[in-house]
C-alpha cells in the first residue's frame, strides 16, 4: 500500500475513534494533545479532517505544519491558505476557527513553546527545506 494511502487510512481510523469517544480514544498521543482539524479542500471543495498535535495558547490553538519534516507543506495547510475558516474538535467540543500564519515575534514565541511540547519539531525544521508554518487557530466570533 502506498504511504499516502496508508496515512489516509490511519487518519480516518483515528478520526472515527476520536469522534465516537469524544476524544477519549485518540485525544492524546502519549503526552501530546490531539485535535481534529476539518478544512475545505482547495480544489475539491470537500471536507477533509486531519488529527493533529496542538498547543493551547489562551483561546487559540496552535498547530505546526511540519509534515514530518517533509519538503512539502501538509495538505491541510494548503487548504487553510485557500480557505482560512475551519472546524476544530477538541474532546467533545466542536468550534469554528479562523487560521492565520504566525510571523515575527509571535512565530518565535509559539515555535519555542511548540518545541518545549514536542522536541521533534526542531529535527523536522532541520530536515525540511522550507519554513515550517506555525498556524494560529482563533475562535470565529
Amino acid at each position: 500500500m502506498p504511504a499516502r494511502a496508508m496515512m489516509r487510512m490511519i487518519s480516518g481510523t483515528h478520526e472515527f475513534w476520536y469522534r465516537l469517544s469524544g476524544g477519549l480514544i485518540g485525544g492524546r498521543f502519549g503526552r501530546l494533545p490531539i485535535l481534529l482539524l476539518t478544512t475545505t479542500g482547495r480544489t475539491s471543495g470537500l471536507k477533509r479532517t486531519t488529527p493533529l498535535v496542538y498547543l493551547p495558547d489562551g483561546k487559540n490553538m496552535i498547530i505546526i505544519g511540519s509534515n514530518g519534516g517533509s519538503d512539502k507543506h501538509p495538505e491541510w495547510w494548503l487548504n487553510l491558505r485557500s480557505q482560512p475558516k475551519a472546524e476544530v474538535q477538541v474532546g467533545r467540543d466542536v468550534r469554528t476557527v479562523v487560521a492565520h500564519k504566525a510571523d515575527g515575534d509571535e512565530r518565535e514565541r509559539l515555535w519555542r513553546q511548540a518545541v518545549e511540547l514536542y522536541y521533534g519539531y526542531d529535527e523536522y525544521r532541520r530536515m525540511a527545506r522550507r519554513e515550517i508554518p506555525v498556524v494560529v487557530l482563533a475562535p470565529d466570533n
